[in-house]
């Protein structure tokens, strides 16, 4: 089996995820199935079709958390330095825009580009991998070639 890299963040995050699914919305999707068959048949009956479809999800979900979490290698950033490398916190600067971003490379499950989490598989991680402050990279996007140049590493 694979191991899923993480940070102590990450881990903590999906941690209280499924802490929040086991004890708040599974007990609350079957209290609303309970109350949706009380009013009889079900096959024309959209709040239970409703229900049953979102436990469902939080099945589903509760599911893929556990088997993220039994694969997962959590890494402790704080203890890592040098050139960037999973977990390090990135400042890097369009050279064609002048336009200034911050990511955090971290593991697919905690991947969230609108929060700065970068996935450690994306075309932007892989060019930045290995590199360090004041390296210029080359990245192919969907919209053609990007130029940026690193500003800063830091791991947290």
């Amino acid at each position: 089996m694979e191991k899923i890299p993480l940070t102590q963040a990450g881990q903590i995050a999906l941690n209280d995820e499924l802490k929040r699914l086991k004890s708040k919305d599974r007990p609350e999707i079957i209290q609303a199935i309970a109350e949706a068959r009380e009013h009889g048949d079900l096959s024309e009956n959209a709040e239970y079709h409703s229900a049953k479809e979102k436990q469902s999800f939080i099945e589903g979900r509760i599911k893929e958390i556990e088997g993220i979490l039994s694969r997962a290698d959590v890494i402790d950033t704080s203890k890592l330095s040098g050139a960037i490398k999973f977990g390090a916190v990135v400042r890097i600067v369009d050279e064609d825009t002048d336009e200034e971003k911050e990511y955090q490379i971290v593991g697919e499950p905690e991947a969230d580009l609108e929060n700065g989490k970068l996935n450690l598989k994306s075309p932007l991680a892989r060019a930045l991998i290995g590199k360090d402050e004041g390296d210029s990279i080359e990245v192919r996007t969907p919209g053609g070639g990007k130029s940026y140049e690193i500003l800063s590493v830091s791991y947290s």
